[in-house]
């Protein structure tokens, strides 16, 4: 990775925010999620925005322009519309319109499966350079009256660049799905199976659900067999990790995992407290204040991990070399 970046709306909603308009209360939230602020985005204020603005940080750490980016990715759940993808937008508004450019809808693992396929790209010699940018706009999504959900989601982006070396950083992948329980996380309406009728979006079938505790079981294991299985294909062990870098969903999620895959605190980079859950935008921004705050060095062995609707999740093993 030779850039990286990320970008939060200005807005902030705090945890005594939400005590005004639910049942709840700022211990409450914090005990249970470790999150205490979300950043919102501005009404007029779209997913591309968000991304176009991290991926310009991210050019400026590389010192490249955006005509020397072979290919955008966006991983995002919440385009600015069902299409076109709005990577094509982000690479139109940086000045890169006739670059290849696509987006990966695939939750809260969208930043793990596009750095896999980021890669991939440039391992087989298809692109010299790749933008990967996770960014998602969760609270136009998210029912405001549902104390389980409207906690949990903020909005942002975080933007890498690849660039083909020498040395190999991408030591290893491990992707999975399991789409037989879609009811488990899911937007009900708005695609195909359910179009948003009147009477779907009157029962607010176009927001986010979520069945929390079942989410919970399956993302500590996912992220501690996803884990130790990318570790495993990079013939490499908990020992040899310097950085442990989650999703950010659930700090009592993450903390488990950790606890299990004996993790100090300080190799577990959370930053949930700030961001609450940016889905594939959680990985990215933490990494990318990592980076600019100089914790990560030349030649740490990070894994990256996420899990997310679908049900999906994944995890990759990388050398840095920034």
């Amino acid at each position: 990775m030779v850039g990286v970046g990320h970008y939060a709306p200005a807005a902030i909603l705090t945890n005594e925010d939400l005590e005004k308009v639910l049942d709840t209360s700022d211990e409450w939230i914090t005990s249970r999620t470790g999150m205490k602020r979300r950043h919102v985005s501005a009404p007029n204020e779209a997913t591309s925005d968000l991304a176009l603005a991290a991926a310009r940080h991210a050019l400026e750490s590389a010192s490249l322009r955006a005509d020397e980016i072979d290919c955008f990715i966006v991983s995002t759940v919440t385009p600015d519309y069902p299409f076109p993808a709005t990577a094509c937008i982000v690479a139109s508004k940086l000045g890169a319109q006739n670059k290849a450019a696509f987006d990966i809808e695939i939750a809260c693992s969208g930043f793990i499966y596009g750095l896999t396929v980021a890669a991939s790209l440039i391992r087989s010699g298809v692109y010299k350079r790749v933008m990967l940018i996770g960014a998602e706009t969760l609270t136009k999504i998210v029912n405001k009256k549902d104390r389980a959900t409207a906690i949990l989601f903020g909005d942002g982006a975080g933007a890498v660049i690849l660039e083909s070396s020498q040395e190999d950083s991408f030591l290893s992948s491990e992707l999975g799905s399991d789409g037989s329980r879609p009811e488990i996380l899911r937007v009900q309406a708005g695609g195909s199976r359910y179009a948003l009728d009147p009477l779907r979006y009157d029962m607010g079938e176009q927001f986010i659900y979520m069945e929390g505790r079942e989410v919970f079981k399956f993302a500590v294991t996912k992220m501690i067999d996803a884990t130790e299985t990318a570790l495993s294909k990079a013939n490499l062990t908990h020992s040899d990790l310097d950085f442990l870098i989650p999703h950010q969903a659930n700090k009592r999620i993450i903390d488990a995992a950790a606890k299990y895959l004996d993790m100090p605190s300080e190799k577990v980079l959370i930053n949930i407290h700030e961001y609450g859950n940016t889905s594939a935008a959680s990985i990215p921004i933490a990494l990318s204040e990592a980076v600019r705050s100089k914790k990560i060095k030349a030649g740490d062995i990070i894994v990256f991990v996420g899990f997310g609707g679908g049900l999906s999740w994944g995890a990759v093993t990388w050398r840095w070399a920034a």
